[in-house]
């Protein structure tokens, strides 16, 4: 009889894991026919201008803070991290270099380098695996 529990149990298991991944891939459809229209792609490339424009022009002001945070990476400085803005956006490798809080004390927006090493800031944050 236990047996047959316990099977019972893997099976609703079974079920409940396959519904979940054809869900989180059918969303995943959706996310990219979204994403792909011409009209979503030019709204995202004038975003990134923007961002791209904004990180240039505050650059000379907060290259320091990504200095900081760089030295800080090169020798594993846990303290020097730890102190700094949790704003990211991990899937276009986006972190903020700036002190925690620099929103309502700085009144800065996000600002770092993006993916390919250019200064970038931006509004709003995304977890990593966003």
């Amino acid at each position: 009889m236990s047996g047959d529990r316990g099977e019972e149990q893997r099976v609703r298991e079974a079920v409940r894991r396959h519904g979940r991944e054809r869900a989180f891939a059918e969303a995943e459809d959706v996310i990219s026919a979204v994403l792909s229209d011409p009209g979503v792609r030019a709204a995202r490339d004038r975003v990134e201008a923007v961002e791209t424009e904004l990180g240039m022009e505050l650059c000379a002001r907060l290259q320091p803070f990504q200095d900081r945070y760089d030295q800080a990476v090169a020798e594993g400085d846990a303290d020097g991290l730890a102190g700094l803005c949790g704003g990211k956006h991990g899937r276009w490798g986006r972190i903020c270099v700036l002190p925690d809080g620099h929103e309502t004390s700085m009144e800065e927006p996000h600002w770092g380098r993006n993916s390919e090493g250019m200064p970038i800031a931006w509004v709003g944050s995304a977890p990593d695996d966003w």
